[in-house]
């Protein structure tokens, strides 16, 4: 099953989400890749949009949170704690994405520790890795697979088990006009999914592809991924469409 996701991010105001939603709700209910199981489709709005998304998007359509709090109650001011996640009905928390890096200055240890919090909630981690730099996909790998066994390893230390989605997505590539070289995305994808194969207790992990994904890009990078995380270029829902439209030509590739 290919994993379509969509992080609106802080673009749309509440009514805009709720338009966006609506439609992409349509788009679902009619499209074949969704009908016959053959992709599944998920979206991360802002936190106070999270009830009327999933009241507009459900059962169809999977609704995810942005973030997550350390712990599960008690004074942390602003925080949304995954136990409020899973009781909103949220199947998914994205965790450690390189803006909450970069102009928050989330550590690995917080972000392990967030990750700790939604397997404990029974949300699915969605782990964003991604190296700085712009190289090879050897290094890219390495600089994936220090960061993933730094998000996991909180988990690991309490046998906090189950699948995650990892979302590979190079910082370099993030915000640019086009995606990542389809061979670079290719190496690095194929890498993570085998790594993921090997981990205890993570049977049914996931990887997909962010940063600047958009339409045309699924059928390049075929099974190297299991699906891409949209960002931008998924705010028209006919760019949603047009990615589920490539879902069918994978098993021609």
């Amino acid at each position: 099953m290919t994993l379509i996701g969509v992080s609106l991010k802080m673009y749309f105001g509440h009514a805009q989400t709720i338009e966006w939603c609506r439609a992409v709700r349509a788009i679902a209910d009619d499209h074949e890749a969704i009908a016959s199981g053959a992709a599944e489709l998920f979206v991360l709005p802002t936190f106070p949009s999270i009830p009327a998304t999933r009241e507009i998007l459900a059962p169809v359509v999977g609704v995810g949170a942005q973030d997550i709090a350390t712990d599960d109650a008690g004074a942390f001011t602003g925080e949304v704690s995954g136990s409020v996640l899973a009781e909103l009905g949220c199947t998914l928390a994205e965790i450690g994405h390189a803006e909450r890096r970069r102009l928050f200055a989330e550590t690995d240890e917080q972000i392990g520790r967030k990750v700790a919090a939604a397997f404990r909630n029974g949300l699915t981690p969605l782990v964003c890795l991604g190296e700085v730099e712009q190289g090879g996909a050897e290094a890219a790998v390495a600089e994936c697979l220090q960061q993933l066994g730094a998000a996991l390893a909180g988990s690991d230390r309490l046998s906090l088990t189950g699948p995650l989605v990892v979302a590979y997505e190079p910082v370099w590539a993030i915000g640019q006009p086009t995606a990542a070289p389809v061979a670079h995305v290719r190496d690095v994808g194929l890498a993570l999914g085998a790594h993921l194969r090997g981990l205890p207790g993570r049977q049914g992990s996931r990887v997909l592809y962010g940063g600047s994904a958009g339409p045309g890009l699924l059928t390049e990078v075929g099974d190297a991924v299991d699906g891409l995380f949209l960002g931008r270029f998924a705010h028209d829902p006919e760019a949603v469409r047009s990615i589920l439209d490539e879902v069918p030509k994978l098993s021609l590739s």
